[in-house]
């Protein structure tokens, strides 16, 4: 007899996900967040957007980039013709690190099994990592902005694209020129895949 159960959606996927999730405590920074910042967009988005941590605007709305930083990404996005609708936002850690310090080595262990669970929910083309510690944690590396920047990378299978952090933009205007360089580079892989993913 054939199969009759109705395939699970991406979006389903998510929101058990979510569920599963939200009440996390396996790190201290279970205790001290506000909200637990999942992460939002299109469940079929083909590019998610990784930071790496919450900051207290994200922290008090429970949404990921919605502060200056936020304001800036999208942005970014809508240059090369995105919008939060087109793509999925999420941190490495889902919880604030108190006073935006970096997220620790424990904290990142015991949040990254449910972001691997999210990409593995949405299976998207390409991976948009902001910021040296969203980077350097995924490859496991310590190397620069300098040496990760400016080439298609490989992380279990996603092609990545590594660009500066808003917030480090808002910092640093002189870096936007070679954000900008790297968010182009992203679309034009996004649009070579979709290319052969379409035959």
């Amino acid at each position: 007899m054939p199969d009759t159960t109705p395939a699970i959606t991406k979006a389903e996927k998510l929101n058990t996900l979510y569920l599963q999730s939200k009440d996390c405590l396996q790190c201290s920074l279970g205790s001290t967040r506000t909200n637990f910042v999942f992460g939002e967009g299109n469940p079929e988005a083909k590019i998610v957007i990784i930071g790496e941590a919450p900051g207290a605007e994200e922290d008090r709305l429970g949404r990921p980039f919605v502060g200056r930083s936020g304001q800036l990404l999208d942005k970014i996005l809508a240059a090369i013709g995105f919008s939060r609708d087109d793509v999925f936002i999420c941190n490495i850690v889902k919880c604030r690190p108190p006073g935006n310090r970096n997220p620790q080595k424990d904290e990142i262990r015991s949040c990254l099994p449910w972001l691997e669970m999210q990409l593995k929910a949405i299976e998207p083309k390409v991976l948009l990592l902001l910021g040296r510690v969203a980077a350097n944690t995924l490859f496991e590396n310590n190397e620069s902005m300098g040496s990760m920047r400016g080439r298609i990378l490989t992380w279990k299978g996603y092609d990545v694209v590594v660009t500066y952090h808003p917030a480090a933009l808002l910092r640093n205007p002189n870096w936007k020129y070679p954000c900008w360089d790297d968010v182009r580079m992203l679309k034009a892989q996004y649009e070579k895949l979709m290319k052969e993913e379409q035959g």
